[in-house]
This record gives C-alpha cells, structure tokens and sequence, in this order.
C-alpha cells in the first residue's frame, strides 16, 4: 500500500454560515490519516468555526460512526489562525471533513494528510 502525503485547502468557507462545507471526502480504496487542519480568519471581525467528521464507518457489530465535532464554535479573532488538532485522526472510506463557519466565506483551510491505497 503507497503512502503519499497531500494539501487541501480552501480560500475561504463556507459559502453559506450554518451551513457546513465539504473540505474533503475520502475516496473508495483509500484510508486517510489527518496530520494537520488549520482554519484562519480573514475577516475584519472575530468569528466562531466548527469542524465536523461525518462517518458512516461501522467498527464492530454492535457500533456504527455517526457525525462528531473536532471543534463546535471556536472563536478565531481577526487575522489569526487556530490549529484544529492535537494528533492524528484516521478517516475510512466515504468519511467528510466539514467547515462552517458564523460568517460566510471569512475562514480559510488547509488540511494535510497521508492517503494509504
């Protein structure tokens, strides 16, 4: 199985506040380690920003994945940037990143990662 280390990234998201954007979806046959997600404000203002994991991953019999925040409403002032993570998070195949965000198209994103296929 090849290991390649990638960038995501977004200009700015989401296109509409309270309403997550998609970052990332991982593809079939692959499995994607997160090692980095970073969202910076280029608003003028303070804004709050969530990153969810949506997952539909069953792990066991008895336990299937459901939707989780990394973040829920973290304030990121003006001009600054937050580091969303403390370690690593794995994502199966079919798992999303989302970003919202209190004011449409204020946050930027980057994401790297290692995809294993």
């Amino acid at each position: 199985m090849p290991n390649t280390f990638k960038v995501i990234t977004r200009d700015v998201c989401p296109a509409s506040a309270g309403t997550p954007e998609t970052l990332y979806t991982v593809q079939t046959g692959s499995t994607v380690i997160v090692l980095g997600l970073t969202l910076a404000n280029v608003h003028n203002a303070q804004v709050t920003a969530s990153v969810t994991i949506v997952s539909t991953t069953t792990q066991t019999s008895q336990t299937q994945n459901t939707t989780a925040h990394i973040i829920k409403d973290a304030a990121i002032p003006a001009g600054s940037t937050l580091s969303v993570l403390d370690g690593k998070i794995v994502l199966n195949v079919d798992d999303i990143v989302k970003i919202d965000c209190s004011v449409a198209d204020k946050v930027s994103a980057t994401m790297s990662y290692m995809e294993i296929t």
